[in-house]
């Protein structure tokens, strides 16, 4: 069976034998000695000829690795549109020029008889599997044992998963047994596919190139961000929830911070549309810590057993660790908010205007008061902006009203203007009369609200500032130990530029 770090199989698939011939060899290259298994998927490959070039290639060069060879049918949500017949001649070919193993699905093993099989690949080991691209079965186990009763020598389930209440289902399949591959398909199930190998699954998969699945992971990013070929089950488990998530740079920032100071655990982000499905994940997946981004920073404060004094005055949580199963909450916006500003500016007596009245807006807003500022709050909707500017006892003030007023700072705290909507501004130009303009968000790191102000001459902090910095409290919460602040900074610069810093062994 698939041992160590050969579990983690890179991915290989192209239209061309060309390509696909490419991607081998960057995937041996970018593996190493980490992990040799790989599926070769021929099925896309644009014809019968094409398979049949890139099969004599492989002959020919013999890679040392760990070779599965994958022809799924358009009938079980694969590419090749060959009969069966074409399709298992194919895999006895691949067998013959090095692969080991086959993937074959349930749609063709119903449709094939044993002996025919038994014939043509009798050399190889079988990987039986069976997707469910559109919905999660109920009685996955009547499916699990129906690939059994073909006796390969592992099965594969992979399923569209809309919850991460599904995607724990599907990982309980492989969970104690070793010869069972657990696919958890789609976005909200994307942490689920990274935990995968820690959950017991014998393989997971992790394109080099081209994704063949629903929330796929590349093969650097696993490797380079999240180290997935090194985890097994004493990996702590720590995230970021929110909707969206995809821009997060969480994940990198404590990931960086976690090999720096040699500590085996992994940050996630999870896409969580609703906060009781996240909160029935935690004791399964042995969670121990996450961070909340939008939109819940309030809503989680229901479900907590303890809150730190200072973010139950604020109103809003983005930190959380467990303690013996007990959710206890933190606020280190507050933290990153003074720190961002204070490197600027004198806050004593400034008078700084907080554009929005949501989570990231309380954090500032009684951050701000308590260093003896001047608050004012501006938010589309008045009866909140009312409400905040009460609770720090500042001045709730119309957004209509800013080009005639003029403060020290102003303060983005809404999401108007991140990623991917980067050409929207939650402020016009002639609203900036003030001397600093603070962008909360940090992807874009230049928001175009902060463009604005640069071309008017005023100063600007980008978001990336205040979130290093709770990030560094966050992460000193969850561990109890001093940050790698340095590391997480360069980390979060290195990964807003493109540039992402490969990881090493823990």
């Amino acid at each position: 069976m698939f041992t160590g770090k050969n579990r983690l199989c890179a991915v290989v698939a192209a239209t061309d034998a060309g390509a696909m011939g490419r991607q081998l060899h960057a995937a041996l290259a970018q593996i190493g000695a980490r992990t040799k298994t790989m599926e070769l998927r021929l099925d896309w490959l644009k014809d019968d000829a094409e398979i049949d070039r890139f099969l004599r290639t492989l002959a020919a060069t013999k890679p040392r690795a760990n070779l599965i060879a994958t022809c799924r049918r358009v009938a079980a949500g694969g590419k090749y549109r060959g009969s069966i017949a074409k399709q298992l001649l194919h895999l006895a070919e691949a067998l013959r020029a090095g692969c080991s193993w086959y993937d074959l699905e349930i749609e063709s093993i119903r449709e094939c008889p044993p002996e025919v099989r038994e014939v043509l690949l009798g050399e190889g080991k079988c990987l039986a599997s069976a997707h469910f691209f559109d919905r999660l079965p109920r009685d996955l186990d009547r499916t699990v044992r129906e690939l059994e009763t073909t006796r390969p020598e592992a099965i594969k389930i992979a399923a569209q998963c809309d919850s991460l209440a599904d995607g724990v289902r599907v990982l309980r399949l492989a969970r104690g047994k070793g010869t069972v591959v657990a696919v958890p398909m789609g976005v909200a199930a994307l942490a689920l596919r990274i935990l995968a190998l820690r959950e017991g699954s014998a393989l997971s998969y992790a394109p080099v190139e081209n994704s063949t699945a629903p929330g796929q992971i590349s093969l650097d990013e696993i490797e380079n961000v999240y180290r997935g070929s090194q985890f097994d089950r004493r990996t702590r488990v720590y995230g970021t929830i929110g909707n969206p998530i995809a821009h997060s740079l969480s994940p990198v920032m404590h990931n960086a911070a976690f090999l720096a100071r040699r500590i085996n655990a992994v940050h996630l982000p999870f896409l969580v549309k609703r906060l009781p499905d996240f909160l029935g994940a935690i004791k399964p997946l042995g969670i121990f810590g996450f961070g909340i981004t939008l939109p819940h920073k309030q809503a989680i404060m229901r479900y907590l057993d303890d809150c730190d004094p200072v973010a139950a005055e604020i109103g809003a949580v983005n930190t959380v660790v467990i303690r013996g199963g007990k959710l206890h909450g933190y606020n280190t916006d507050c933290i990153g908010v003074l720190r961002a500003l204070g490197h600027r500016m004198r806050l004593r007596g400034s008078r700084i205007l907080i554009v929005g009245a949501g989570g990231a807006a309380r954090g500032a807003a009684f951050a701000l008061a308590r260093a003896g500022s001047r608050v004012f709050i501006g938010a589309r909707r008045k009866r909140r902006a009312e409400e905040l500017a009460k609770a720090v006892r500042g001045e709730a003030v119309r957004l209509n009203d800013l080009r005639r007023m003029s403060f020290d700072a102003i303060v983005n705290a809404t999401p108007v203007g991140m990623h991917p909507s980067v050409q929207e501004s939650p402020l016009e130009s002639r609203d900036l009369n003030c001397r600093l303009v603070f962008d909360m968000i940090y992807r874009p790191r230049m928001t175009r609200l902060l463009r604005l102000a640069a071309r008017r001459g005023i100063g600007t902090v980008s978001g990336i500032e205040m979130f290093v910095a709770q990030g560094i409290a966050q992460w000193e919460i969850w561990t109890g130990r001093r940050a790698p602040a340095n590391v997480m900074h360069r980390a979060a610069i290195d990964a807003l530029e493109g540039r992402v810093r490969p990881a090493s062994g823990i």
